[in-house]
């Protein structure tokens, strides 16, 4: 973080670029090419509103949702606050 002699505006630039990050990080993870009419994981096809919405998509709603929420349950603590350490 920008503190002491920084110029003024240099922490919202700092926020700025943090953001800008996250979402070139967030869209280079997202599927490209041509979607898959099948569900890799299930076997159950892939609406076709579905595969217009995301090109490149591989599997349906609901197994895409089990894949992501597994994801995000990796129970690593990485924000770091003190409050979330004491729980």
């Amino acid at each position: 973080m920008a503190g002491g002699w920084a110029r003024d505006g240099a922490v919202q630039d700092q926020i700025d670029d943090t953001i800008s990050d996250a979402v070139r990080a967030a869209r280079s993870r997202m599927p490209v090419g041509e979607s898959e009419r099948y569900c890799i994981e299930c076997g159950e096809e892939i609406p076709e509103r579905r595969r217009e919405a995301l090109p490149g998509v591989k599997r349906c709603v609901a197994c895409q949702s089990g894949l992501d929420s597994s994801a995000r349950a990796s129970g690593i603590n990485r924000r770091g606050s003190k409050d979330s350490q004491l729980r």
